[in-house]
């Protein structure tokens, strides 16, 4: 299933990704927010599974802000987890 969040409190507008009906997740693209860091991200969690980014990216914030990308990663997989595996 293609999943897209609309990002919160981050230069990142928003986040697609591919995530199957075992919580594995691919094909993940940044849209906004800083080029590198995010692409490789994106290689970095390719085919991990929704528990697994949520255990290494969750809460991980960004300068003075609550939130960073890769947290707001971690909270969309979950999102999406929560729908394709209900």
């Amino acid at each position: 299933m293609k999943y897209e969040y609309k990002t919160r409190g981050v230069c990142a507008r928003s986040i697609s990704f591919d995530i199957d009906d075992e919580g594995n997740v691919s094909d993940v693209s940044f849209f906004g927010g800083c080029d590198g860091n995010l692409k490789a991200i994106s290689k970095l969690v390719d085919g991990w599974n929704a528990d697994k980014i949520n255990e290494y990216l969750r809460g991980n914030t960004c300068g003075f802000k609550s939130t960073s990308c890769a947290d707001q990663l971690a909270i969309a997989v979950m999102q999406a987890k929560s729908k394709v595996m209900k």
